[in-house]
């Protein structure tokens, strides 16, 4: 799932010192130990982003933190390493865990993958993949993945405290430059905020770029963009969106006070129970600390809290679908532009994949596949049909005309509506 996201321009703190939110620290326990139960689940592999966010917290549960550790180095090296002998892309992945590492100050060259029968470091390799990418951008005008995975990768060896090479990098801050970081006609918030904290790591670093004014000219730009896209209710693009830009504009030297309106906002959506997808608090967190990526950058794991402690909870009790049925239609949109439209009544407050997997099972016609991430299960195929990274296409959801802004798996189905899914080019 890609979500396209939007950042807040005037950041204004209360003058009088006073806490803004009495319970800004009951939030925060409560989204730590929400992060801290999703490494339990063992359905699906352990995700690098979350133990970053763990580790980036003042609060820890450093028994659960080094149990998370020692499952990505086994469950998420091994599943990244197939994926190198299978050709697959791995960047994104590759770039989160090398930083998760780094967040438990693991000795990162201890570890390798073995690919075609040749042992390497993690960092050769994403060395490589950099290398790939920015090769690929000189021959084709963009990166094999996306340049929030490329800006990913450029942090991840900054952090790592490898030199950056100077045409990887400015590859990045031209994209900025000539306006290449967007998603069809949308602007990729998210995509800014991870560029800025990438290039913002590359000038604090000292490595040398081509010209130190293009890279300033790049993070003024990002900062603009970011503040350019405010919204009147204090999120920064939407409500996913606003911890990595917030962790942007912190990394970029910005002052993100307390009572911030972007804080506010991520902790009104604490309160409503908003955050419920790891992937999303594992960006929020850090943001509502104060904290960014860049944190980790000289962080010693000496002397650390060990007080979190998640709460009894008892057995979940199997939840029968809602007796209240409402009618939903789903228009699949082609290539070529065809539209099949399908009607079915589903039970209120269904997820789009159970009203999916309902649709298949009763309607001759329509079929769906689905891919998992780490935002969650996203659709790779429907009605035959593929929608590939690879061909610059996604299926993108929309609900009467409006862009989800969750996964599949997310986003509720509350009222009658029409949602479309729509093979779509970038």
């Amino acid at each position: 799932m890609k979500i396209f996201f939007c950042i807040v321009g005037t950041l204004v703190a209360l003058s009088t010192g006073k806490p803004c939110a009495q319970d800004h620290d009951q939030l925060l326990l409560s989204l730590n130990k929400e992060l801290l139960r999703s490494v339990e689940d063992t359905g699906t592999l352990p995700n690098p982003s979350v133990h970053l966010a763990l580790r980036l917290s003042t609060t820890h549960n450093l028994k659960k933190e080094a149990e998370h550790l020692n499952n990505l180095k086994t469950k998420l090296h091994n599943d990244i390493e197939s994926s190198l002998n299978k050709g697959q892309a791995v960047l994104g992945r590759l770039a989160l865990y090398v930083l998760a590492l780094k967040s438990s100050c693991h000795d990162i060259n201890s570890l390798t993958f073995s690919v075609s029968q040749k042992s390497e470091s993690l960092l050769i390799h994403l060395k490589k993949q950099m290398e790939n990418e920015k090769d690929h951008i000189a021959h084709s005008q963009r990166p094999l993945t996306n340049y929030y995975q490329y800006s990913l990768g450029v942090l991840a060896l900054c952090i790592s405290g490898v030199r950056v090479n100077p045409h990887v990098s400015n590859k990045l801050i031209h994209a900025v430059d000539r306006g290449l970081i967007k998603h069809g006609d949308s602007l990729c918030i998210d995509t800014f905020a991870m560029a800025g904290m990438a290039l913002q790591c590359v000038k604090d670093a000292g490595a040398h770029v081509t010209d130190a004014a293009e890279l300033d000219n790049a993070l003024a730009t990002i900062k603009q963009k970011l503040q350019a896209s405010q919204r009147a209710d204090g999120h920064m693009g939407n409500e996913f969106s606003t911890g990595l830009a917030v962790q942007a504009l912190l990394a970029m030297g910005s002052e993100v006070q307390a009572c911030a309106a972007p804080l506010e906002a991520m902790r009104a959506d604490a309160r409503k129970g908003t955050y419920h997808n790891p992937m999303g608090i594992s960006q929020t967190l850090p943001a509502l600390q104060l904290r960014s990526y860049l944190s980790l950058k000289g962080k010693e794991c000496r002397d650390e809290d060990d007080t979190l402690v998640l709460d009894a909870t008892s057995p979940v009790e199997s939840l029968l679908p809602s007796k209240t049925k409402i009618p939903l239609e789903v228009e699949v949109v082609k290539t070529d532009g065809k539209a099949d439209v399908y009607s079915i009544e589903i039970p209120v407050g269904s997820s789009l994949l159970e009203a999916l997997t309902l649709l298949k099972g009763n309607q001759a016609g329509f079929t769906f596949e689905k891919e998992m991430s780490l935002w969650g299960p996203f659709l790779s195929s429907v009605n035959g049909e593929q929608a590939r990274q690879s061909d610059r296409r996604y299926w993108r959801l929309s609900s009467d005309g409006q862009a989800l802004g969750q996964g599949i798996k997310d986003y509720k189905i509350e009222a009658a509506q029409k949602i479309t899914i729509k093979n779509t080019s970038y």
